[in-house]
């Protein structure tokens, strides 16, 4: 898959900020199919540093109920957190 592919957007909120703050992590929405190879490879390629680091959290689709009926379903998501080396840092998240 090519990086474009891989990577659909960064999570901009409070916890993500205070972990690109201590830790030097940046999160990302990916798709579902790649794997943490997949990426590291496009984080790489895409903001030419080096990462030490993937972390992946999968949420599963979930249905929706009200007063106990089905009412439709939150779809699920693939979520990335990056950790870069130390040093490194991606200047497209320091005014965030």
């Amino acid at each position: 898959m090519d990086y474009t592919q891989v990577l659909l957007r960064p999570v901009i909120s409070e916890k993500t900020t205070l972990l690109k703050d201590s830790s030097g992590q940046i999160t990302f929405l990916v798709d579902v199919r790649a794997n943490k190879i997949d990426v590291q490879r496009a984080v790489e390629k895409a903001f030419k540093v080096k990462v030490r680091d993937v972390n992946v959290v999968v949420h599963k689709p979930v249905a929706r109920t009200k007063h106990g009926r089905v009412t439709g379903k939150v779809p699920g998501y693939k979520k990335a957190y990056v950790t870069l080396v130390a040093g490194e840092k991606i200047e497209f998240f320091e005014g965030v």
